[in-house]
């Protein structure tokens, strides 16, 4: 009998796709799931002692997007627009943390709005440049793991629906070239090098392609808290605010779930955001998965989700 191939072998059938997808999708889950506890009260002391709060750890609006996502890409191959928004409106939980722009928009969506009118719309007609497109695209990343320009390609549709301005988009497309490249069959690249293949493949003329260039130079800083003070680690939502900063952690602990977990988490802002993307990106390589431990302490993902079965 023939083994099932790995998540991370070279498989490009539809299943080996699907398997490093969700592999990606549990790392995100378990990063925004866990990061979600520290804007909890009285959780701050264990952060600091890098102590795991009680279970289970209830995921917010970046898995439930994500899970969209990789139902999309089982469904079809590749985004579908359409389908993304559809997928968005139909499974949208108001509970889930969703900013009053995205609420708004899906449920209009959900009542038979066109998306790409509501979202060219969204602060007055900039659209958005928050950093939920990027939040929820990790697992597409790892499903284009033998071509990352495609990765950057589907990342920058996968955007449109909820985030038309341009730094969301490149954001998006930032985050999945990163997972792309940390899936890659022949093992996670050195950190230089995958912000370097990163930087190669997104627009250079955007805060996000300065902030990654910027990440790049922060490579040898140990102190997180420098960094994310030079970069922003999302206490602003938006994407350059964001993305940067959480490249570099994920970038400098490929194959180390826990220690990318903790530096993200330990410097404040959008935690379960930051900690969602770096999650997604460490878990598509080939020794990032989270520890058992805090899969078994997180919210199952939703039973609509493509899970093998």
């Amino acid at each position: 009998m023939t083994a099932d191939p790995s998540p991370h072998s070279s498989d490009h059938s539809s299943r080996g796709r699907l398997e490093r997808a969700l592999a990606s999708l549990r790392g995100l889950a378990v990063g925004d799931a866990l990061g979600s506890q520290f804007f909890v009260p009285g959780t701050l002391p264990l952060l600091r002692r890098r102590a795991l709060p009680e279970g289970p750890w209830q995921w917010t609006d970046d898995t439930e997007m994500a899970c969209s996502v990789v139902a999309v890409l089982a469904a079809h191959r590749r985004i579908d627009q359409d389908e993304l928004a559809r997928s968005f409106a139909v499974h949208h939980d108001f509970d889930r943390g969703y900013g009053p722009a995205v609420n708004r928009l899906l449920r209009l969506v959900r009542e038979g709005g066109d998306w790409r009118e509501l979202a060219a719309a969204l602060f007055n007609g900039q659209g958005s440049w928050g950093n939920g497109a990027a939040m929820r695209i990790a697992p597409l990343g790892a499903w284009y793991a033998d071509d990352p320009e495609q990765a950057t390609h589907q990342a920058e549709i996968s955007a449109y629906p909820t985030h038309q301005h341009r730094e969301a988009v490149v954001g998006a497309m930032a985050v999945a070239a990163a997972a792309s490249l940390a899936a890659a069959p022949e093992g996670s690249p050195e950190a230089g090098a995958l912000l370097d293949g990163v930087i190669a493949l997104v627009p250079a003329r955007s805060a996000v392609g300065a902030g990654l260039r910027r990440a790049r130079d922060m490579l040898d800083y140990a102190d997180a808290g420098t960094v994310a003070a030079v970069l922003g680690c999302g206490r602003r939502t938006t994407a350059h605010d964001t993305v940067p900063f959480a490249l570099w952690s994920a970038a400098r602990a490929l194959g180390d779930y826990e220690a990318a977990f903790w530096t993200t988490a330990q410097v404040g802002g959008d935690v379960d955001t930051t900690c969602a993307i770096v999650g997604g990106i460490v878990a598509s390589g080939t020794r990032g998965a989270p520890p058992t431990a805090w899969l078994d302490r997180t919210e199952p993902l939703p039973a609509w989700a493509p899970l093998p079965r």
